[in-house]
């Protein structure tokens, strides 16, 4: 089975977030970038496949070089190649678009993808994707067995979960309960050494068009003074519940 893993090249949610260009630019300086919490689920459930079942893990991303350090984590935490598509990952359609032409030329049988990035939270990606290519799709998916090209998927639905069946060729937006947070895997020496000999192959983009674009950017309010009530007086408690914060 021959797997690709869709990443993307997120600020750390610690990370303090500013904006440039009379808000029109994210700015960068001083952000560590991490995978995408969703992607690395997916990353980890996809190691499991190739030590269980043999499988060869590929990993891809849409990025200038600044991403490759993100890339090389994937490759040390186990995945065997790397694919770096040589474009600024500027809208969903466009990603969509350049994935969608690795994983047409490279012959995948699963492709995992985040649910959604946690930076633009576009959620649209991997949708896209099975719509190009006419493959199978499973969003929101916490649960994942393959045997020979039949798959058993569960995904999380409101409510509840849902089981489904289907076949190989398959991309999945996976999330929290793919993998347990408790199996993430931080790469130790040996895999960032060998992380270092493994091929990242830089690709350049295909004619794609950019669906969207970004106007303007704003922060969250900043949270206002904090008022603290008596124990006793339920009453003022209930009038500032009502009145100024308004969630009665």
């Amino acid at each position: 089975m021959k797997i690709l893993v869709c990443i993307s090249n997120v600020p750390d949610t610690t990370s303090k977030i500013n904006f440039t260009a009379d808000q029109t630019k994210f700015d960068t300086t001083g952000v560590q970038f991490v995978i995408n919490p969703n992607d690395e689920f997916g990353l980890t459930r996809a190691m499991w496949f190739k030590e269980k079942q043999g499988a060869t893990v590929h990993v891809a991303t849409v990025g200038g070089p600044g991403v490759e350090p993100t890339m090389r984590k994937a490759l040390a935490i186990g995945a065997d190649e790397g694919i770096r598509i040589n474009a600024e990952p500027t809208d969903g359609f466009f990603v969509a678009s350049q994935l969608a032409e690795v994983i047409k030329n490279g012959g995948y049988d699963l492709i995992i993808a985040g649910r959604e990035s946690i930076d633009y939270n576009g959620g649209m990606v991997p949708g896209i994707i099975a719509a190009l290519l006419d493959i199978h799709f499973v969003n929101t998916c916490i649960g994942l067995e393959i045997e020979g090209n039949k798959v058993k998927a569960v995904r999380e639905i409101d409510g509840g979960k849902e089981t489904l069946e289907t076949s190989l060729p398959l991309i999945i937006g996976g999330q929290k309960g793919l993998v347990e947070e408790s199996d993430l895997r931080i790469p130790n020496m040996r895999g960032i050494m060998m992380a270092r000999q493994k091929k990242l192959n830089v690709v350049e983009p295909v004619e794609a068009i950019h669906a969207m674009s970004d106007k303007t950017f704003d922060k969250p309010a900043p949270k206002g003074p904090v008022k603290l009530v008596d124990a006793d007086n339920v009453g003022e408690l209930v009038n500032l519940l009502h009145s100024e914060a308004k969630v009665i």
